[in-house]
């Protein structure tokens, strides 16, 4: 009796799960670009392209711009990393024995987490991976969202998402994988301090409850669990309860090229997309990004088959312009019966549009990239006009409908939302005279008043404060949009949407001078290359020029350059599509203000020649920090003839000794160091023995002591240093 109970209980385990796997497929197996095109599926496994998944540090939470993080990856070295196919996410790796309970991936908005994990389910639901899984249970946070106010117990949670599993009511013993994707955009508190804790699954509770419960391992502690968010919410989950941390880093430059050469038929129109986008830095950072290379696919595309022969876009806002155009003659063409001669900018579409960007930019403000209901309320609009613009603008807004079809909304990417944001801004100055980014006293106002008191080059300039003040950057392209949509060009490329003003041309001047005065201050280096990008924007390319006439006549001097000129050789030298090879810094100045200034391009160099100039502790001390990065490229360091003495060797000695560093040649001759520096070194390698092959200690005084600590490690076999002078 007991053996038929536990036969049947098999059975009706096997029919759940295959009849839940049959419905995963339907819903998994098909997907479009940018977003769903009826009657025009892709299947999934036709177009997906591995992403590079590699681990990362838990608990570093990076509050930069999407964007800068991007194109900081451009600065990183191709230093050997762990990648993990999406299949092995859950498995042992050959640092760890235990497998892990917790993953969290973490990528920037369109960079794939969504399509990864849907790829995840889909090949378990076809058999074709982690069959040892028994059950598979993905949810969204914009779907959870919905139910915050409700109470569930966590069987009766799962019943609800997955009728399919109504059959069973114990999981305890299952092997079970639970996917939450997209922690950014959760609306529940997940209260890990104050939440109680709670171990029976059929305990009803709110939702809030349920997750912090499952995430500590309090429900359910033999399943798995797999989140993925935006990187700025990761912090949002304890570390203590990540077992792992990885990161979607997105299109390598090879599959950049392999993306358009598949989407162009013919392959000289993918050669000269390729060709192009690697000319603008700003573009080429942007194509990491899937989604954006799908937007330049589109635009491009539309721009071939005209015959007046326009250039391609070369900035982001001329990209995002022509994106808005496409779009809007698709709307005319395919709803309001038009023809490709017929104007596009009629009373409906710019009604849409500004509806759009008002909701875009208020919603930015509040750092909210999902819309509920309520939230298009507060922008005016009804979720039945909300409908229409997601059936009309289907590649710019778009609808989902989660269990009952409640409805959420979204852009289709945040760059989308930030450049609808901007040309809100820039729409209701031309038109009204409100300077939307003005101070609450300045708001509070009448309108007539506000128009005579606040110039366009008084909202340039506080869109450029409000960007520098955000911590986290969420400004930064926003800016560069709105900026880029002061040229006469852009407005031109916006036809009836954009009525002309007179004083552009002398507010951009007075607007590029105004950043340039900003780069002066005491910067860091993402907010200095950001504002680099939005003088790109205002086609003002005199800092770069400045410094190229310099370099070209030997005139380049370090007391001379201002903080301002000083980011422009950076910015110069970063985005130089040159191998990072060597860098010299005699060619630019032999001093420690120079060093000091380029040491990002140090960190992505992999040979880096410092001798004689004149360099301190100082100089020791930020190159220790500099040799201890994980992003670090650097393997050959010369710093021969400078007086760094012993109290400057120890302080570079603090970074050799990192398990990080892997430095492979240290020149160190004539600089002062005696048998108290040679101590020093001799510790810090027999710390971090691993890579280090050659040093190069001639002309100092190490002493008899010094010499021999020093010839030890060349004579043992644990150590790798192979040559000592």
């Amino acid at each position: 009796m007991h053996y038929f109970s536990f036969c049947c209980v098999l059975e009706s385990l096997i029919t759940c799960q295959q009849t839940l796997k049959s419905n995963m497929k339907k819903k998994f197996q098909c997907l479009s670009e940018g977003i769903s095109k009826p009657g025009k599926p892709t299947y999934l496994n036709q177009i997906y392209t591995e992403l590079y998944i590699t681990e990362e540090e838990s608990g570093k939470v990076n509050n930069e711009h999407e964007v800068i993080q991007i194109e900081s990856v451009t600065w990183k070295p191709d230093r050997p990393e762990t990648a993990i196919r999406h299949e092995d996410i859950f498995k042992p790796s050959p640092v760890r024995d235990e497998p892990i309970r917790t993953v969290m991936t973490k990528g920037v908005a369109g960079i794939g987490k969504t399509v990864l994990t849907q790829k995840f389910t889909l090949d378990w639901a076809e058999d074709q991976t982690n069959q040892d899984i028994q059950f598979m249970f993905p949810f969204t946070f914009r779907e959870l969202n919905l139910l915050k106010d409700q109470q569930f117990s966590l069987v009766e949670l799962l019943h609800h998402f997955f009728s399919e599993t109504k059959g069973i009511s114990r999981f305890e013993e299952l092997k079970v994988v639970f996917i939450f994707d997209g922690l950014d955009e959760s609306r529940l508190p997940l209260d890990f301090n104050n939440n109680e804790i709670l171990t029976d699954v059929t305990k009803s509770t709110s939702v809030d409850v349920l997750l912090t419960n499952l995430i500590r391992g309090k429900l359910l502690p033999k399943a798995h669990l797999w989140i993925t968010t935006r990187p700025a919410a990761a912090n949002r989950i304890p570390a203590g309860f990540i077992g792992m941390m990885t990161e979607i880093r997105g299109f390598t430059d090879p599959q950049k090229d392999e993306y358009f050469t598949k989407k162009f038929r013919y392959k000289e129109q993918a050669r000269m997309v390729i060709s192009h986008v690697k000319k603008s830095r700003s573009l080429h950072i942007m194509c990491h990004i899937p989604i954006f290379c799908w937007i330049t696919a589109t635009v491009v595309e539309d721009m071939m088959n005209k015959e007046d022969g326009e250039d391609l876009p070369k900035t982001l806002t001329e990209m995002y312009i022509h994106f808005l155009v496409v779009q809007t003659k698709l709307k005319v063409i395919k709803y309001d019966g038009g023809t490709e001669t017929d104007s596009i900018w009629s009373p409906e579409s710019q009604k849409m549009i500004e509806s759009l960007g008002k909701l875009a930019f208020e919603q930015l403000m509040k750092k909210t990239l999902i819309f509920y209901e309520s939230d298009l309320a507060e922008c005016g609009i009804d979720i039945r006009a909300a409908s229409t613009y997601s059936g009309v603008f289907t590649q710019i807004f778009r609808e989902e409908r989660g269990l009952y079809q409640n409805k959420v909304f979204c852009f289709v990417h945040l760059s989308v939302q930030e450049f609808l944001a901007a040309l809100h801004v820039h729409l209701t100055f031309i038109k009204s005279g409100v300077n939307l980014l003005a101070k609450e006293e300045m708001k509070s106002k009448d309108v007539e008043e506000r128009y005579h008191e606040s110039s366009e080059t008084e909202m340039y300039q506080s869109a450029v404060d409000m960007a520098l003040e955000s911590p986290d950057g969420h400004l930064d392209l926003f800016l560069r949009f709105l900026l880029g949509l002061s040229l006469e060009t852009n407005k031109r490329h916006l036809g009836g949407l954009v009525t002309q003003r007179e004083e552009s041309l002398a507010t951009n001047k007075v607007t590029a001078q105004y950043i340039k005065e900003k780069m002066n201050n005491d910067l860091c280096v993402e907010k200095s290359i950001n504002l680099f990008h939005c003088l790109n924007e205002l086609n003002d390319q005199s800092l770069v020029e400045e410094i190229q006439q310099s370099l070209q006549t030997g005139s380049l001097s370090a007391h001379q350059l201002s903080p301002a000129q000083w980011s422009a050789l950076l910015f110069m030298l970063l985005s130089s599509e040159k191998d990072f090879e060597m860098f010299d810094l005699k060619k630019y100045s032999a001093s420690e203000e120079a060093l000091l200034k380029l040491l990002p391009v140090v960190k992505k160099s992999s040979k880096v020649i410092l001798s004689g100039c004149n360099l301190s502790e100082r100089s020791c001390e930020a190159l220790s920090s500099l040799l201890s990065s994980t992003t670090s490229s650097l393997r050959d360091l010369d710093l021969s003839n400078n007086d760094l003495k012993d109290s400057g060797v120890k302080l570079l000695c603090s970074g050799l000794m990192s398990p990080d560093c892997e430095l492979e040649i240290l020149r160190l001759s004539g600089c002062l160091i005696t048998e108290e520096g040679c101590a020093a070194l001799a510790s810090a390698l027999t710390v971090n023995p691993s890579h280090l092959k050659e040093l190069d200690l001639s002309f100092n005084n190490p002493g008899q002591p010094g010499k021999e600590s020093l010839a030890a490690l060349l004579k043992n076999p644990s150590f790798k240093l192979e040559s000592l002078k």
